[in-house]
């Protein structure tokens, strides 16, 4: 009956969480295709050094380690859980002790240390955020939903960390009392300390009510103990379940997608130098017409151009994608020399505002609300015909746009490779290329590149001094 239960609740659980990874899935992939450029080999590297290695967070060393304790126990957790799917599924207990003996010791013991150190570094990130109150937790974008989501998963850690140690600090106190259906695991150090110094003292507080009960009820002092060890032991062993469920299903409305996504985000991130902006093939073959490089093809079009991006539908799958893998630690706007000196751009919340539009876009498509179709377009609702009469404009101001500097100090500063500079830039080009806006102590400058090749305005060709 346990492994039925067992199995529905599973069952359940992946049921729901199914349908939010595919909206998260349907979200992304309403931006456009992109073509990879780039080695194989350094994209591999990117992940193993970056993702799997943590190799950027190591430029702040203390929430590094706190950040490493946390992300190593998760690792290595996942043996442990893999063993409660076996036990539950089959209804035995304990399956890989038996089988693996001294081994199954170590790395029950390896990860109960790791454990430990995920406990400090859950506690040292709620006092940094709530206590220390660190300015880049606490921008105008981290009110509301963002400052308790940080909070809540870090919650649910110490909720799974208690499962883990009351399950097997209970364990180890019936592998005494019980030894023919809780296998010998050898000796755990961290849950042997709890089992005999924490566990079993509460227990023994209430032998005085016990006793006075056995007047009135046959039984013993030694079946109570071993029936409230193996509750607080089933308590642990569904909370540590119940929590990974829970993971599951709030990952994907939460910042901590990253811990799925940072993994393609880091492979599909892009490999050319951080200096180097995306070339627009048509204006760059106007100038090498205008500077005599190339022959004007004679072609033209009654369409209008568009260039940049106007909305998510406009932007490569893989902003979107990193949009959904932003941690939102705030590490790029600390960073950002607009940002410091008191401009309102922000590059996580630019980040945070393509993931807002992508899944109000998706809703809406989905939706298949005919109000949403561009005007004369008929059928299916799909992102070919999609029209709501908004845009990222709506979401991301043009004050913010114009701060940037494109210094790349934010594109630098991410730990899993997100690239906020990518969209902005794509924002502006469309703003100035296809609205012919932008603001107005801009226009001299365009001026001098159209009409002289430089920033400044300057009575001699640009290249004088090379022919003297």
């Amino acid at each position: 009956m346990s492994s039925i239960i067992f199995t529905i609740i599973i069952l359940i659980a992946f049921g729901i969480a199914a349908p939010r990874y595919y909206k998260i899935y349907r979200n992304i992939s309403l931006g456009k295709d992109v073509e990879l450029q780039g080695n194989i080999f350094d994209r591999w590297k990117n992940v193993l050094l970056v993702a799997f290695g943590q190799q950027k967070m190591f430029k702040r060393i203390v929430p590094a380690m706190m950040h490493l304790f946390i992300y190593v126990a998760f690792l290595f957790t996942q043996v442990e859980l893999i063993e409660i799917f076996v036990d539950g599924f089959f209804g035995v207990h304990r399956f890989f002790a038996p089988v693996l003996g001294g081994l199954y010791t170590f790395i029950i013991n390896f990860i109960e240390i790791l454990s430990v150190l995920a406990f400090v570094g859950t506690v040292v990130f709620l006092w940094r955020r709530n206590k220390l109150r660190l300015p880049r937790f606490h921008k105008s974008e981290m009110t509301g939903w963002p400052t308790l989501d940080a909070n809540l998963i870090l919650v649910f850690e110490i909720i799974l960390l208690i499962g883990i140690f009351s399950m097997n600090g209970a364990d180890v106190l019936l592998q005494k009392i019980d030894p023919a259906h809780y296998p010998d695991t050898g000796t755990l150090a961290i849950s042997s300390i709890i089992g005999n110094y924490f566990i079993l003292p509460v227990i023994n507080l209430t032998e005085p009510l016990w006793n006075a009960v056995l007047e009135m009820n046959a039984g013993s002092w030694e079946n109570f103990v071993h029936f409230k060890l193996v509750c607080l032991e089933r308590f642990g062993w569904w909370i540590h379940l119940f929590m990974v469920l829970v993971f599951l299903n709030y990952l994907p409305i939460s910042k901590h997608l990253h811990i799925f996504l940072a993994f393609p985000n880091t492979y599909f991130a892009n490999l050319n130098s951080r200096g180097e902006m995306e070339n627009m093939p048509e204006i760059m073959n106007e100038v090498k017409v205008m500077m005599g490089l190339a022959e004007d093809s004679g072609e033209m079009s009654d369409d209008l151009p568009e260039f940049g991006a106007k909305d998510v539908l406009d932007l490569n799958w893989t902003n979107i994608m990193a949009a959904y893998t932003c941690t939102e630690c705030g590490r790029c706007t600390s960073e950002c020399p607009a940002n410091i000196t008191g401009k309102k751009l922000s590059p996580r919340k630019v980040m945070m505002d393509i993931r807002d539009r992508a899944e109000e876009v998706g809703e809406k498509i989905a939706s298949n609300d005919k109000q949403y179709r561009k005007e004369g377009a008929t059928g299916r609702l799909t992102k070919e015909n999609f029209d709501d009469g908004k845009s990222l404009f709506d979401y991301i101001s043009r004050e913010e746009l114009h701060a940037c500097t494109t210094c790349n100090a934010c594109v630098e500063a991410c730990p899993v490779l997100i690239n906020p500079l990518e969209p902005i830039l794509a924002l502006r080009r469309y703003e100035i290329l296809t609205e012919s806006a932008g603001p107005g102590d801009w226009l001299p400058m365009f001026t001098a590149i159209e009409n002289g090749g430089a920033v400044w305005q300057i009575a001699d060709d640009r290249d004088k001094w090379a022919n003297q």
